[in-house]
């Protein structure tokens, strides 16, 4: 536990009450993002996933995403909890972000529900959204998750957290 850890107040959500390892919930919040001015997901049907001293990544049905802005990456990662990731680019118009989205086809057990669910990186989005509210990305540029106000920190991946 960090020091400098933030006490959650009325409504908000401390990501060190978060598990280890992460937990999948569902999650009706209404999410949008948007690329390039285009809104190339919505959904009020996503899966959140909640892991210690990060905040929630939001994983979206493929049916909510407009896939015909994602194609297939030649590249992936591995993640100790989830498994294998996929990865895609998304081209809207003559913008193109590489690598902005992955997503779990044989994820591991435990993590079946986001099974070909979407992430996108909010960082290389125009924005992300949680309710209307837009979200600020997790610092760090290699984490996906989704900053919002009702979420406290500190969080993994701003200075000084590497060791976390």
């Amino acid at each position: 536990m960090p020091p400098n850890r933030i006490p959650p107040g009325p409504g908000q959500e401390s990501v060190w009450d978060y598990p280890r390892p992460p937990r999948v919930e569902p999650s009706n919040a209404h999410i949008r993002v948007v690329f390039n001015g285009v809104t190339i997901a919505e959904t009020r049907r996503a899966l959140r996933v909640l892991e210690t001293s990060h905040p929630p990544v939001y994983y979206l049905p493929p049916e909510d995403v407009r896939l015909e802005y994602f194609s297939r990456a030649p590249n992936s990662s591995y993640c100790e909890w989830k498994g294998r990731a996929g990865y895609y680019h998304i081209r809207v118009g003559d913008r193109e972000a590489r690598n902005a989205a992955w997503f779990y086809p044989e994820p591991s057990r435990g993590f079946e529900a986001i099974r070909n669910y979407i992430a996108v990186y909010p960082q290389l989005m125009d924005a992300c959204y949680v309710d209307g509210e837009k979200v600020t990305p997790q610092p760090g540029g290699f984490y996906g998750g989704w900053i919002t106000g009702n979420v406290v920190g500190p969080f993994k991946g701003e200075p000084g957290t590497e060791g976390w």
